[in-house]
């Protein structure tokens, strides 16, 4: 890949639309992972008002290092950045004590995770209300075409998408280039949505290189049959994902009315 072409035309693509739509500038979540932190520098280097929140919830420590640190390296480096901590661990506990609990454990825990993601995204809609900004999302492509490993209507629910057409070992290619601090390079992947430091690996249970092999055998036709060991493991991985998530990468399916049934009698 050429990372700096690729670099260039991400850039140009959020100005353009970003002064087609009016729109004064960008907000974005920064959780210390690969792609909030390749999402917010290609934000950055349009030139307009940028503002980069990070959202903790009962984060891993290591977790608010790593956010804090691409958040100090924006603003050493971009005087358009702004940068704001919104901690929404009292807001989470608040709702957590008046809802019900009324499920298994890993139920329970799910909607929780996924609850956090939620109150992520409603902050940074008020925040983009307040100055006239654009939501810009982090997924890539391995999560948001292939697996479908984000929250529905939380970091799902965004204005644009500069990195979704990139494949995760593409985005760390783009985060060497663009210089993101080491420490964030050298992370394993995880979404954050546990409060402790759990990988995305740990949860789907195969590796991102792994899950963009399987994408690509998918899209060339080949089914789990092909495959023996190993590869037929994480094929199967990928497929279930893929097929238990449709709902959130599909268009909201609308019940049509028959124009029979709405004429008058």
């Amino acid at each position: 890949m050429q990372s700096l072409a690729v670099i260039n035309h991400i850039t140009n693509w959020l100005k353009s639309y970003a002064e087609k739509a009016k729109i004064k500038g960008f907000i974005v979540g920064v959780s210390g992972g690969i792609d909030s932190a390749v999402t917010s520098t290609l934000c950055a280097k349009t030139g307009l008002k940028v503002l980069c929140l990070e959202m903790p919830i009962h984060q891993a420590p290591s977790h608010v290092t790593r956010a804090q640190e691409q958040l100090a390296f924006l603003t050493k480096n971009y005087n358009n950045v702004q940068t704001s901590r919104v901690d929404l661990t009292p807001v989470f506990e608040a709702l957590r004590s008046q809802v019900s609990n009324d499920g298994t454990q890993d139920r329970i825990d799910m909607a929780l995770a996924n609850t956090r993601a939620r109150l992520r995204m409603t902050t940074l809609y008020y925040h983009a209300g307040l100055h006239g900004y654009l939501v810009a999302g982090t997924g890539n492509k391995v999560e948001d075409f292939g697996v479908g490993f984000y929250t529905k209507y939380g970091d799902g629910g965004v204005d644009l998408s500069p990195i979704a057409d990139l494949l995760k070992s593409e985005v760390y290619q783009l985060g060497e280039a663009l210089k993101v601090p080491q420490s964030i390079l050298d992370a394993a992947p995880s979404d954050g949505l546990f409060g402790d430091a759990r990988s995305d690996e740990d949860q789907i249970g195969a590796s991102y290189p792994e899950l963009e092999w399987a994408m690509q055998m998918k899209d060339q036709g080949k089914t789990a049959a092909d495959f023996s060991g190993r590869e037929r493991e994480v094929f199967e991985i990928f497929r279930t994902f893929n097929s238990a998530n449709a709902h959130k990468m599909n268009p909201i399916p609308v019940c049509f009315i028959p124009e029979n049934l709405k004429s008058k009698v």
